[in-house]
């Protein structure tokens, strides 16, 4: 009886130690990424859609991890993808770009497809991605407006710096609003004959209109010999 009792003992002391060297040899498991910030928003109603281009933030992929548990920054090591690219660009180390060819809001997400421990060991390679949501708020056209009557017998083409303002000297009529305080530029091209002058400018310098500071409504006339 003491035999038997003893080989039991011996089978459950290797059940168990094959056990303890198993776990100790799994790989860790990610089981989340959680994307900082997990809401951005850029623009307001107030600044022309052009403005916002360029705008950037820096993203963090954060990995949720068991065996053991634990919590790792991931940012290089996940794929980074934008949905609307034509809005929000994302490269390779968590950098988002505003493009401002666009707004209104996207997903981001941040994706691993092979997971693996710091020793190497491979998990079974689940897909495990994580996302945040990126916005661009859109312009409302609110602000002072900008007219640009027509004179001349010639031809020509205007537009602005900020982006909002741009249209042929044939157009019944040429507007467009921008947030008050706005230094705006507007650029003349004459397509017959020749740019004769604008009027209406804080200051003018070739084919060039500028207005300093934007606080009211403003109309100025391009004139195309």
């Amino acid at each position: 009886m003491n035999r038997t009792w003893f080989s039991i003992a011996a089978l459950l002391g290797v059940a168990i130690s094959t056990l303890t060297v198993s776990s100790c040899g799994d790989p860790q498991e990610l089981q989340s990424i959680t994307i900082q910030p997990g809401t951005e928003t850029i623009g307001s109603t107030t600044t022309p859609l052009a403005a916002d281009a360029g705008a950037q933030v820096q993203l963090r992929a954060l990995g949720s991890y068991l065996h053991p548990p634990v919590t790792k920054d991931i940012t290089n090591q996940v794929t980074w993808a934008s949905n609307t690219p034509q809005m929000f660009t994302v490269n390779s180390t968590g950098l988002l770009t505003a493009t401002g060819a666009s707004c209104g809001g996207t997903l981001v997400s941040a994706t691993v497809t092979t997971n693996s421990d710091g020793s190497g060991l491979s998990s079974s390679g689940a897909v495990v991605t994580g996302y945040m949501t990126a916005n661009v708020t859109c312009f409302s056209g609110t602000g002072p407006t900008v007219t640009v009557d027509f004179a001349g017998t010639g031809t020509g083409t205007i537009s602005s710096s900020p982006s909002g303002l741009g249209c042929a000297s044939s157009a019944t009529a040429c507007t467009g609003s921008f947030p008050t305080g706005t230094a705006l530029t507007l650029t003349a091209v004459a397509t017959s004959g020749t740019f004769g002058g604008w009027a209406g400018c804080d200051e003018s310098n070739g084919t060039a209109c500028i207005i300093n500071d934007l606080t009211s409504n403003v109309t100025l006339t391009a004139t195309f010999n």
